[in-house]
């Protein structure tokens, strides 16, 4: 009995945890179509609510985003919209940061979280692993000044969500480097190190 227990338990608790986020996503993205004219809302035309309307919405509009700002006259509008963004007290360093922020996660061009670490935290018997961001110029100056030492940023995200963490610099030397990709990273923290690499999964079984 208990066997199956837990093999039922296996197979219906990824899949409702799957379900419940999807449809909390979906829900969030169908708001989007408040910001239709009421009579466009699709529920006033169709009779009848249709879940998912909102992520086409959504996706459409990114989508002629992205292709608006590659050509001249979008690139144009869009300096001006920044220029607008950053003329405005409050409202600039809001959008600044944020810009910055997505930025450096969403370019293809951006140096944060190219690079897995080990890091001793929360002490120094412990290891973590922490993704490689960049250091402030003045913090570099001022940090080798003292010490003599290279140091680095790490951002130390915490499990199972990794959207927060800790951030704070640490001597390079004191580092280890992983040889292991971001998704890999983040894969083992969100599951709290039970999802590995196939690598990892091999070397393990062919162990046992």
């Amino acid at each position: 009995m208990k066997k199956y227990l837990l093999t039922g338990l296996l197979v219906l608790v990824p899949l409702v945890i799957t379900l419940w986020v999807l449809s909390f996503i979906i829900g969030i993205l169908d708001q989007s179509l408040w910001l239709l004219p009421s009579a466009w809302h699709p529920d006033y035309l169709l009779g009848m609510h249709f879940p998912g309307l909102g992520v086409i919405l959504t996706f459409g509009t990114v989508l002629l985003t992205g292709l608006l700002v590659r050509n001249v006259f979008g690139q144009q509008l869009l300096e001006y919209w920044e220029g607008l963004m950053r003329r405005i007290p409050f409202v600039n360093a809001i959008y600044n940061s944020v810009k910055q922020v997505s930025d450096t996660l969403l370019s293809g061009s951006g140096n944060s979280f190219r690079k897995v670490l080990l890091v001793r935290y929360p002490h120094a018997q412990a290891w973590s692993l922490a993704f490689q961001t960049n250091v402030p110029a003045e913090v570099t100056r001022k940090l080798y000044g003292l010490h003599g030492d290279e140091y680095v940023g790490v951002f130390v995200p915490t499990t199972p969500s990794p959207v927060n963490g800790f951030y704070f610099y640490v001597k390079k030397s004191e580092t280890i480097e992983l040889d292991i990709s971001v998704d890999a990273a983040f894969k083992a923290i969100v599951s709290m190190g039970v999802v590995t690499t196939p690598e990892n999964a091999a070397r393990l079984a062919a162990s046992n």
